[in-house]
């Protein structure tokens, strides 16, 4: 039943057919099962495993690489290659291909565990009322209609209306489901609100949420999906994962280097149809086999196989960086994100502020004779832990805050009144509460002020354990009077009391709305000479105008509190006793926001991120928490930054997308609303960071571009985001994004180093291919090159330095390329100086080395009819491996300087120089290390077709790679100066693929 809030409790019952009375008899629990299922959110079926990894191949990269791998086993066996020899690269590619899919089904089956998790927050049992008795029964048995009794601490079994109140009141703490910082109250009445929201349903109960305070009866409406708790599985279920920039980025990349690919590698093959019949291969059908080899060993080259690998490692280490920041990264991917983050919607209660109500002001009366009349102190700490300071007008600390009367019975009131209970885990490190929130702000207040007659006192209570100092002042109290009587409160009085005896004397202490209070007072505790005069109408109004100030100006939830001496030995209290009250003080208390969230909005502003702060509370409370926080600048007026759920959905559609651009507060939402509003920023080109605490947030979570979650929140939320912040410090994501944006910047400099380095493969096996020489490296040349010597000081440039100004410019653009045009232009130089370099270190040997046979050029690129010619020489010589191995070692070589050139994009090497990247260095110390054991280590060599070396051959091999130092240095000079933005403008339209 959807709309149970709207109506009656008659109406209701009727349209389940119960008698509250009797509750439903098992013919009709038989009945509703059928008709409306079990109480449980059903389990979703899960991908398959074989799905999820065949998910894993699905790009065209990879395609061409698995295609390449089957082409050259199948060439292999053709040619009559057997044993590690045909399976060596194939093996490889797949190897490679393989690991990198692991890693991304490992990452889907985590995010598919968040809705598991959302089964926690189902009760486990509930109190039913069936064929006319109370049992206690499995709360998945529910069925809409069944008549339920729930008391504090029970969690809510499903969607219930409320039918009868068993006590004066009946609150529950609903955070998990609407982010409300205080337990809401609920009653029987029905709503008449239009577009109610959860929070304008106060006689509904909602699966999952738990009830602090009273009991009540209230009747099923709504199990299992079609309840609170199952709209949020449903909105998950519906929310699909968002790729990130940098994928969008690399997948257009791919596609575009994909067609680049295709068209070299079937060019080659046609400019070398004239050379199919050449003797040396044996007839046409071999010559267009081998030609063919030739292509496939082009597309190795051009594909750069590590780079999946090689994103994710580097990757994975910024998340070890980032963990130390206390931001734990669940989606490798997300950490990227981070980095072009443009807005960041922030939940108000648990993230920005503590999610423990405190008891920030206190006022009392000074003294009637001198002015002022009253008196104001501000009371520090944050949080439920008893540590704290009170702060007179003047900002001067009270060391002995218990000497004060009035702060000392204000401390008494607080202990004796109160029902809650404030406990130390020490499993969490934390202090936990029990009951309600104000009571146990005012616990931790009692704490703060201290006992009176010790001098010691404040450094005697820090020698306590955590366990014993949670509330050893409350024990006190507790110890010295004792409860006789209690008056609930409720809601006509807005007040509670309680009667206390000490030492033969009866007090009531009392405590309450301060209109309630107030008006039942006729005089006052003076706090500077502890007397008690009347109350006049003069100190009544200045009361009343420091409660307008705490509710209105400062937004703080106020409570008054006051005592009577009672006739000796009364036992019991009645209404009619709470008369004739003797003020003692008025203390305001609020969630408060965190320490560190004002300098993190600050970070965030001239980081070029808009915050905006949603969440379900009143607006009044939230504007003056984002007043506090700096969301509001220096703004006056609030309108048009300030929305209501409500009032935003009203808005027309243009006036809407403007309010989108301004919108600093968005407050009584639900679930839904905050899924649409990452949706609504998403549409308008913003990169949504997310984060959120509760259960309510899991759909907003799974859907912004990145979910961070707080590390005390839910599993839920957890599990839905991508990101936890350990420590639940906003303040964290600001330096979260800084080390985002420091890995994108050091992925796109390793991306451009690999490209670069593809584009010399390339463009040696092409010249090569289209001169006619021999094979200037075989494929598994190729690979080894690809694999190893790219890899190792790819992944190290992830270890370069972040900029000092990373947090002084905007955020990039999500669809800003990851070469542009300029750049594009530089790594095609740098490329064809690679390749050019390779294929002159193969002709060098060929025509000018000692060692080699000194051909003329010309009979080099006619080495295919060798053997239909007399020649000086014989034609195995075209066979040798030095020429190969000089052409790989340049290659090397070349590529370990171009490594060099990327420890910055712009800046020189002498600006910025190798020792400032030791991982760099020692990178590419281990990489020389590796090749020089392949050249000279006999299976090695034999396995990568490749022989020794002489000192000549190193010589000319560190000619031929040093210039490549020396052009990217001009190149990066170009660059710094304005005439290089030309360049950039002039290529920007040939970048839209890339």
């Amino acid at each position: 039943m959807e709309d149970a809030f709207a109506r009656s409790v008659a109406e209701v019952l009727e349209a389940f057919r119960v008698d509250p009375t009797k509750g439903l008899s098992d013919s009709q629990v038989e009945e509703n099962a059928r008709i409306y299922g079990r109480n449980v959110l059903p389990q979703e079926k899960s991908t398959p495993f074989w799905k999820l990894v065949l998910k894993q191949f699905d790009d065209l990269l990879v395609k061409i690489l698995i295609a390449a791998a089957v082409v050259s086993f199948i060439l292999a066996l053709i040619n009559g290659e057997t044993g590690l020899a045909a399976f060596l690269e194939p093996s490889v590619i797949l190897m490679i291909l393989g690991a990198n899919a692991a890693v991304g089904v490992i990452t889907e089956t985590n995010a598919e565990k968040a809705l598991e998790e959302l089964r926690a927050y189902q009760a486990d049992i509930a109190t039913v009322l069936r064929n006319g008795c109370f049992s206690i029964l499995p709360a998945t048995e529910l069925v809409p209609g069944d008549i339920v009794e729930v008391g504090v601490g029970c969690k809510v079994p499903a969607d219930m209306r409320m039918i009868e109140m068993l006590s004066n009141q009946l609150r529950v703490d609903q955070a998990i489901l609407t982010g409300e910082s205080c337990s809401v109250a609920k009653d029987i009445e029905s709503t008449l609100a239009a577009n109610a929201v959860y929070q304008d349903k106060t006689n509904i109960l909602f699966s999952g949420t738990v009830v602090v305070a009273g009991r009540a009866r209230a009747v099923v409406v709504g199990v299992g999906s079609n309840t609170a708790m199952g709209s949020i599985r449903d909105a998950m279920l519906r929310t699909e994962d968002e790729v990130t920039p940098l994928k969008k980025k690399l997948d257009e990349f791919g596609t575009f280097l994909a067609k680049v690919i295709a068209g070299i590698c079937v060019l080659v093959w046609v400019v070398n149809i004239g050379h199919f019949q050449d003797p040396s291969h044996g007839g046409f059908i071999r010559g267009a086999i081998h030609y063919f080899k030739i292509a496939v060993a082009l597309a190795v080259a051009a594909i750069p196989e590590g780079l999946p690998a090689v994103v994710t490692t580097c990757l994975a280490l910024g998340t070890k960086r980032m963990a130390r920041l206390n931001a734990i990264v669940r989606s490798l991917p997300s950490v990227e994100t981070l980095g072009c983050t443009t807005v960041i919607c922030s939940d108000k209660t648990g993230t920005l502020t503590t999610n423990m109500m405190s008891v920030s002001k206190i006022c009392v009366v000074r003294s009637v004779h001198r002015g002022p009349i009253t008196s104001d102190y501000t009371v520090s700490g944050t949080t439920f832990a008893p540590e704290g300071l009170i702060f007179d007008t003047e900002g001067i600390q009270l060391e002995f805050p218990a000497q004060f009367p009035c702060l000392l019975h204000i401390a008494m009131c607080s202990a004796l009144c109160n029902e809650s209970t404030l406990q130390y885990n020490p499993d969490k490190r934390n202090y936990e509460k029990i009951g309600e929130s104000t009571e146990v702000a005012l616990r931790v207040l009692v704490e703060k002020v201290g006992l009176p007659g010790f001098d010691s006192m404040p450094s005697a209570l820090n020698m306590l354990s955590k366990h014993e100092r949670a509330s050893y002042c409350n024990r006190y109290w507790e110890h010295q009077f004792k409860k006789i009587s209690l008056l609930e409160f409720s809601r006509d009085r807005k007040m509670m009391s309680v009667l206390c005896s000490r030492k033969q004397q009866e007090i009531m202490f009392s405590k309450g709305a301060p209109e309630s209070i107030i008006s039942r007072c006729t005089h006052i505790l003076c706090n500077d000479d502890a007397s008690s005069v009347p109350l006049t109408t003069d100190i009544r109004n200045e009361l009343e105008a420091r409660f307008q100030s705490f509710a209105g100006k400062d937004s703080l939830r106020c409570l008054a509190l006051a005592l009577k001496r009672m006739p000796t030995g009364q036992q019991t209290l009645s209404y009619e006793d709470e008369t004739n009250l003797t003020f003692i003080g008025l203390v305001g208390m609020l969630d408060p926001p965190r320490e560190e969230v004002k300098s993190a909005m600050i970070s965030c502003m001239q980081a070029g991120i808009r915050v905006i702060v949603v969440t379900g509370d009143n607006k009044s409370t939230a504007e003056s928490l984002c007043r506090q926080i700096g969301a509001f600048e220096h703004l006056d007026d609030f309108t048009g930054y300030s929305y209501t759920a409500a009032e935003f959905e009203e808005l027309p559609p243009m006036q809407r997308t403007l309010a989108l651009q301004r919108m600093v507060l968005f407050t009584r939402v639900e679930p839904s609303h905050k899924k649409m509003l990452v949706e609504a920023l998403q549409n308008q080109s913003e990169v949504v960071a997310m984060t959120g605490d509760g259960v309510n947030d899991a759909p907003a979570l799974k859907k912004a571009d990145i979910g961070i979650a707080m590390g005390s929140g839910t599993a839920v939320a957890k599990s839905a985001s991508d990101m936890v912040l350990a420590d639940d410090n906003f303040a964290s994501i600001v330096a979260a994004v800084a080390e985002g944006r420091a890995i994108y910047n050091n992925t796109r400099q390793f991306i451009r180093y690999m490209i670069s380095s593809n584009i010399g493969e390339v463009v040696c096996i092409f010249v090569g291919a289209v001169l006619g020489m021999p094979d200037t490296l075989v494929p598994v040349q190729l690979l080894w090159v690809n694999l190893v010597t790219d890899g190792l000081p790819a992944t190290a440039i992830g270890f370069n330095k972040q900029d000092r100004n990373v947090m002084m410019v905007n955020p990039r653009k999500a669809n800003e390329a990851v070469v542009t045009g300029w750049l594009f232009l530089r790594y095609l130089v740098i490329g064809a100086y690679v390749g050019l370099a390779t294929i002159v270190g193969f002709v060098w040997w060929f025509v000018y080395s000692d060692a080699g046979p000194r051909l003329p050029y010309k009979e080099l690129v006619n080495f295919d009819t060798c053997s239909t010619r007399d020649t000086a020489y014989p034609c195995s010589i075209f066979d040798d491996r030095h020429p190969s191995t000089v052409s790989m070692t340049v290659l090397v070589v070349v590529e370990m300087f171009n490594a060099l050139n990327n420890l910055s994009e712009n800046q020189s090497l002498l600006v910025i120089p190798p020792w400032s990247n030791l991982w760099l260095v020692g990178s590419i110390v281990l990489t020389m290390l590796l090749h020089v054991l392949i050249l000279y280590i006999e299976p090695l060599s034999v396995l990568f077709s490749v022989t020794p070396l002489t000192w000549a051959d190193w010589r000319v091999v560190l000619y031929l790679s040093i210039p490549v130092i020396i052009i990217d240095e001009i190149l990066k000079f170009f660059s710094r100066k304005p005439g290089g933005k030309r360049f950039n403008f002039r290529f920007r339209r040939h970048d839209s693929n890339i």
